[in-house]
């Protein structure tokens, strides 16, 4: 099996965008996961979207002259989960995400992006039954759903700690109440909370898009030294489902779940010449 590898282009946010990309070229890697993150990414939505149609062909010929392809477009409205959540109780809240989901496909399919990420809603517990967060839910992940299959894009949610999906338990629920709806799969996640491989590996035949990082129970992130998730029986796998998705080394670099605790360059170097030794 060969593997697609990218990097996240937020994996080092202490140097610009276009050393970045520079770098992800230098480590021959062959995509980048493109972070859409308000306040907290190289490129900022608010930004961007300004001038979506510019700033993404932009984008697109800065790829090109690395050799670089665009594998997923990760959109987030805001530092925190809540704000903009595609379920948010509040219609206005709920329009802009919309609107921005939209400009975010259009800047996807103008960057050569054929997947889009985004995280999948929280529930509202002080303001309504976890039933009722729930179904916007899957109501606003269906029109998103919809919206992607009309451009011919693959859309996929990250089942993450703090979200209405945090389980591999779940997270398969979700994508069986909305179909066609498919998974950026981490196991990260999972293994901070002490959560078996075993139990997560069903979820392979959902995914679309794969993140990669160290990961061990109480720590979302670690070193390839101290990972504990078994990456080489996840390739094994991915080979017997069919998996087709790039895989992206994710490493991170915040004052958020221990995430700047980590040598991110050679950490993503580590992981990299892993994968490439799988056979």
């Amino acid at each position: 099996m060969s593997h697609r590898l990218a990097c996240a282009d937020f994996a080092f946010p202490l140097l610009s965008h276009d050393q970045v990309l520079d770098l992800v070229s230098a480590l021959k890697f062959e995509g980048v996961d493109i972070g859409l993150f308000e306040g907290r990414s190289h490129l900022w939505p608010s930004r961007e979207f300004a001038q979506g149609a510019k700033s993404a062909k932009q984008l697109k010929r800065k790829l090109d002259v690395r050799g670089l392809k665009a594998a997923d477009v990760f959109l987030q409205m805001a530092p925190d989960f809540a704000a903009y959540a595609v379920n948010h109780p509040n219609a206005a809240r709920r329009r802009k995400a919309r609107d921005w989901f939209i400009r975010t496909l259009d800047y996807a399919g103008e960057c050569g992006a054929g997947h889009v990420t985004t995280l999948p809603g929280v529930y509202f517990l002080d303001d309504e039954p976890r039933a009722e967060s729930w179904q916007r839910c899957c109501d606003e992940l269906a029109w998103r759903v919809d919206e992607c299959r009309a451009r011919k894009i693959t859309f996929g949610v990250e089942s993450h700690v703090g979200s209405l999906a945090p389980s591999p338990r779940s997270a398969a629920r979700l994508v069986q109440c909305v179909p066609g709806l498919t998974l950026t799969l981490d196991y990260t996640h999972y293994a901070r909370r002490g959560v078996a491989d075993s139990v997560v590996e069903p979820l392979l035949k959902y995914a679309t898009h794969f993140h990669v990082r160290g990961a061990c129970r109480g720590r979302l992130q670690t070193s390839f030294a101290k990972n504990t998730i078994d990456y080489r029986r996840i390739a094994s796998v991915m080979r017997e489902v069919g998996y087709a998705g790039w895989i992206g080394i994710e490493y991170i670099w915040i004052d958020w779940e221990h995430g700047n605790e980590n040598d991110c360059l050679s950490e993503t170097i580590l992981f990299r010449d892993f994968f490439r030794s799988l056979k």
